[in-house]
Parts: structure tokens; C-alpha cells; sequence
């Protein structure tokens, strides 16, 4: 099929079959890594998680779930060390009108209980995530499927109620892990997966051990014999964990400790540009955030340049209160850039009838690093504009399940996503689950549906565009700037000259790509 494609052209089918060429993506397979070997423990820590941790991938939002559920199990696309989309547990896909999509199969492939992978596990995986009685947090990303079903055994069959040429892309999403089903129709989300790793020992909150799966489909992929993923919130002590040897890799280095990792001689740090980004959310249905003024004043309450300069020391770029980076496709890059006015936050103020505002904005360590700095240089800043801003420190055991979505202010994290459909439909669409600030806009989800299916390219950046200034002056996220993800490992732990920019710790495939020297 993939031969086919590159010697007829990019006719309108040709397009619209494999969207990856029209791209300028790939799905081919990824070059040999440069003499990786099998052997060893990996010994990594994350910051996002608690007790209360599942392995179901439709309840995963924090780098400990998405983590160690990549290294147990597989999807039918993945964003490569290249981040260009690629096939995984699908060998191809192709569509005649971006509706109707078939995804060939990987033959031969088995799970960790000797389960072999059919059309059946994919179809029962997929629609974990439909359905009202569906809790899954990526629920709105499959809203617009009306069906799916086989293809005799070795293809899957997904129709959409309208087009989306981005929906191979969809399928690349952490929530979207393949999983076994049982004789009964029940899924298995205890961590049997098609991944590099079984499962040996899960006490989330504290560690997870995983063994090298012997029989894994990928060639050139999961070398270390056994993993240990660490939940350290604290990330001074994670620091100096991966100074004294302790463990091998971190996910997000301290700001303030990195002249420490910089005179270590068997430390390297990581620095990677990418769409990792905080916001500053608020319930946009909660008063006084359903005002619209009041929005806008905390978002001319805050000097993007200085979090940069201050927080980040210089690893990240400025954002403009809405979540699509420069380096994904459709960055509208005329959008002028809100810059910090307490004049103009003072001014709306007004117009929303008050002399000043005081708020609680919600905050954990285990975030990202620097978020409490984050948030108490906001502080600092928000007062010449009149607005008062108690910040609330939070725990970090239990604040996705106590804090997020519960709180009217709260700080929250994002990812990178490929494309911008996949972090608007599941933050800024009405009906999402996962949409933290309440927001509903009708120009806004118009403009998403239309966007989804318009195969010129100058229309849809323009809807794109669109969009960004929507939620720049309308949305209720305050986001001030897009993070390098900045991480470190020791020298003995060897990766690809590639290295995925989608997440943290190469795209958190760190445990199937790297390898001890």
C-alpha cells in the first residue's frame, strides 16, 4: 500500500489515504539506533501521580499512568523520535473521504497472556472510550465515530459521523493503548499489553517494576532487562537522587538545582522545545470567572517575559493564552502577542464593576518544575493591576482527583499534541470531559467541527487562526508560556540523536528507546 501511494501522487483519495504524506509525515520505520544493547536496569522517576493511580489508559492524566502504560502497551499510531506520526499496531490506513478509515493490522503479534492480537482487541480497546457511561478522559476525541468494526481479522473499520483528516493522528494518544479482551467482552486494563515490558510489581505513588517482554514485535526497541519508574514529586530530591546514582533518568530537572546537574560529570541535561505548556484555569461557569472582564484582567495581570526569564531561565518561549505552539501546524504567527498592562487589567476591572479582585489559585509542586514559582511570581505581578491572588499550595498525592476540575483556580499542565483538533476537542470542546475551564463558545465548536473536515489548506488555517484569537480573548486559561521539557539522565544511559519533543523524556518512550552504554 505505501509504494502504491508514492508512485501514483497526491490525487484527492491519494490525500486523503495516509494523510501522513500530504504532511510530509512518514510511516516508515524509524533508522536502527546507533549500537544500542539489551541488559541492564532503568531506574527513572516521575513527578505526576498518586496512590490513586490507575493502569486503565481511559483514566490516565499524569506521567506516571501515560509512562508506564506506553511501556506495557502499544497503539495503532505513535508519534516517533523524529515526532512524525508513524504506524505501531497498524501496519497502514487509508480513506476514500477522511470518514471512513480501515486500519491494516500488525500480523503476528501477541500479548503478554499469549492472547494473539485481533481486530476484536482493537474494536473492544477503541470503545472503552465511547458511550455515556464512558468516564475516559479522551471520550470527546472519539465523539464523532458511529462505528467500528472488523475487517475480517486483520483490519479494523472506524466511520466517523463527519471528516477528519487528522483522525490517524487521534489514534496516537496515550489514552488510545490496545488492550486483550476476554471470552466475555470484558477488556483487560490490568497492564496486559502488546508493549517492550510485562508487569512485575504496581504500587502507584510509590514504584513500578517492569520486565523486558522476551517476545516483543519491535526489532530495535526495549533493551533494559528491568524498570523501575519512581514517583519523586519533589524534585530536589530527584536531583540529587540522579547525582548520587541512585537512579538514571528524570523527568523534569529543578531550575534552581541545574547548575548543580551542570557540574556533575556523569550527568547530561536535556533541554527540548515543545508544546508543553501550564494554565492558570479558571471555571469560566463559577463567578467571578463567568465575567469576561474579569478574565482578561488576569490575563493583562501577568508578565509572560519575566515567568520566562525568572521561572524557566530562559528554557521556553512566551505563549498567548491559548495552547497551540509554534512548533505545532497552524501556529497563527500575525496574532499579536498579550503583553503584560496592569493599566489595561485595572481598566477591566472596572468594567466588570470592581475597584479590585482578590482570588486562590491552586497550585502543586508535582505540576511541573517551577509551578509554585510560577504561580507566586503571578502573585507578585497581579497586584499593580488591583488583583489580589492567595496562592494556594496544594498536595501533590490527589490533586488530578481533588484539585483539578474541582477547584474554581487552579494550575494545571499539558502536553504537546500533533495536531491543534486533539488538544481543543479535549480542553476547549463544550462537552469534554477534560474541559477545565468550563468554556463554551459557539463561533468556537463551529469552527472546530468545519475545521476537521476542510481539505484546503489556506481555509483551514484560517479556522485555526481563528480559534487561537477565540480563546485568546474569550477562553478562561491563562497561559503564559510554552516549556522546554528540561530532564536529565545519567551518561551510561545512551538514546538516538532523535528524540521526541511531544512529551517528556523522548515523547515518555524513554524506557523502550533508550539503553544502558
Amino acid at each position: 500500500m505505501k509504494d502504491k501511494l508514492f508512485k501514483k501522487g497526491l490525487n484527492r483519495r491519494h490525500f486523503l489515504a495516509g494523510s501522513a504524506i500530504a504532511a510530509g509525515l512518514t510511516q516508515l520505520p524509524a533508522p536502527l539506533l546507533a549500537s544500542p544493547k539489551k541488559g541492564g536496569t532503568f531506574r527513572v522517576s516521575v513527578n505526576q501521580g498518586g496512590t490513586s493511580d490507575t493502569l486503565n489508559p481511559a483514566e490516565a492524566n499524569g506521567s506516571q499512568q501515560i509512562m508506564v502504560g506506553w511501556a506495557l502497551r502499544n497503539n495503532l499510531t505513535e508519534i516517533g523520535p523524529d515526532n512524525k506520526l508513524r504506524a505501531e499496531l497498524a501496519t497502514d490506513w487509508q480513506s476514500d473521504d477522511a470518514a471512513t478509515w480501515i486500519f491494516q493490522l500488525r500480523q503476528g503479534v501477541t500479548f503478554h497472556n499469549g492472547k494473539t492480537l485481533g481486530a476484536e482487541d482493537v474494536i473492544a480497546s477503541l470503545n472503552l472510550h465511547r458511550g455515556e457511561d464512558s468516564t475516559s478522559g479522551a471520550k470527546s476525541l472519539l465523539a464523532a465515530v458511529t462505528e467500528i468494526s472488523a475487517e475480517g481479522n486483520s483490519a479494523v473499520r472506524i466511520t466517523l459521523s463527519a471528516p477528519n483528516a487528522d483522525f490517524p493522528f487521534i489514534l496516537s494518544d496515550y489514552h488510545f493503548q490496545i488492550m486483550p479482551v476476554g471470552a466475555d467482552g470484558t477488556v483487560d486494563t490490568s497492564g496486559v499489553g502488546t508493549g517492550g515490558y510485562t508487569l512485575k510489581e504496581w504500587n502507584p505513588g510509590i514504584k513500578t517494576v517492569l520486565s523486558r517482554n522476551p517476545d516483543y514485535w519491535k526489532e530495535n526497541a526495549a533493551y533494559f532487562d528491568e524498570v523501575e519508574v519512581l514517583l519523586i514529586s519533589d524534585s530536589a530530591a530527584a536531583t540529587t537522587a540522579l547525582v548520587t546514582g541512585e537512579i538514571d533518568a528524570i523527568q523534569s530537572a529543578e531550575y534552581r538545582t541545574l547548575s548543580q546537574l551542570e557540574r556533575s560529570n556523569h550527568v547530561s541535561i536535556e533541554s527540548i522545545s515543545g508544546g508543553f505548556h501550564p494554565t492558570f484555569a479558571m471555571q469560566t461557569g463559577m463567578a467571578p470567572y463567568n465575567n469576561r472582564d474579569v478574565r482578561l484582567a488576569l490575563k493583562y495581570g501577568i508578565d509572560r517575559e519575566a515567568m520566562v526569564k525568572r521561572v524557566l531561565r530562559g528554557h521556553g518561549i512566551v505563549a498567548n493564552d491559548h495552547p497551540v505552539a509554534p512548533t505545532m501546524p497552524y501556529f497563527d504567527p500575525d496574532l499579536e502577542q498579550r503583553t503584560y498592562d496592569p493599566d489595561k487589567a485595572r481598566y477591566h476591572l472596572s468594567k466588570a464593576g470592581l475597584e479590585s479582585l482578590d482570588v486562590s489559585l491552586s497550585v502543586s509542586d508535582s505540576l511541573f518544575a517551577g509551578a509554585v514559582d510560577a504561580v507566586t511570581l503571578y502573585r507578585e505581578q497581579a497586584l499593580s493591576g488591583g488583583i489580589g491572588i492567595e496562592v494556594v499550595r496544594e498536595p501533590n498525592d490527589g490533586y488530578w482527583s481533588d484539585v483539578w476540575l474541582k477547584k474554581p483556580f487552579f494550575t494545571s499542565s499539558w502536553g504537546a499534541r500533533p495536531v491543534p483538533d486533539m488538544i481543543f476537542s479535549t480542553a476547549y470542546a463544550a462537552k469534554a470531559d477534560w474541559n477545565e475551564t468550563q468554556f463554551n463558545n459557539e463561533q468556537f465548536e463551529q469552527l472546530m467541527v468545519a475545521a476537521r473536515s476542510e481539505l484546503d489548506e489556506s481555509k483551514r488555517a484560517r479556522m485555526y487562526a481563528d480559534m487561537q484569537l477565540i480563546l485568546r480573548d474569550e477562553g478562561g486559561a491563562v497561559i503564559p508560556f510554552f516549556r522546554n521539557f528540561v530532564y536529565a539522565r545519567r551518561k551510561n544511559i545512551e538514546r538516538s540523536p532523535e528524540v521526541a519533543s511531544n512529551w517528556s523524556l523522548d515523547g515518555y518512550k524513554a524506557i523502550e528507546r533508550w539503553w544502558q552504554a
